[in-house]
């Protein structure tokens, strides 16, 4: 089990970044959440079995169609438990 905070940048706001994310995290299986940051950038929690995080991290390496993602930053975090995926607003 590990919890990995990313963030994510390029041209990720307005293209359905943060609802996919949800589906995707939903699908995979693990907790957490995801979020617009102010900068333009977005940020996203996964939490659950070593697999299915590197997943949503590699997935995250392009999002969704309409996505361009420049770079994404990964900090790995000690587990808080989250089971279900949230977005923030």
């Amino acid at each position: 089990m590990k919890r990995v905070h990313v963030k994510i940048y390029g041209r990720v706001q307005g293209v359905w970044f943060r609802a996919n994310t949800k589906e995707k995290a939903e699908e995979v299986g693990v907790g957490g959440w995801v979020r617009n940051m102010p900068d333009g950038s977005v940020e996203a929690v996964f939490e659950g079995e070593d697999e299915k995080v590197e997943k949503m991290i590699e997935w995250c390496r392009h999002g969704p169609p309409l996505a361009r993602v420049d770079r994404v930053e990964v900090r790995y975090e000690d587990l808080k438990g989250e089971k279900n995926f949230r977005i923030i607003y």
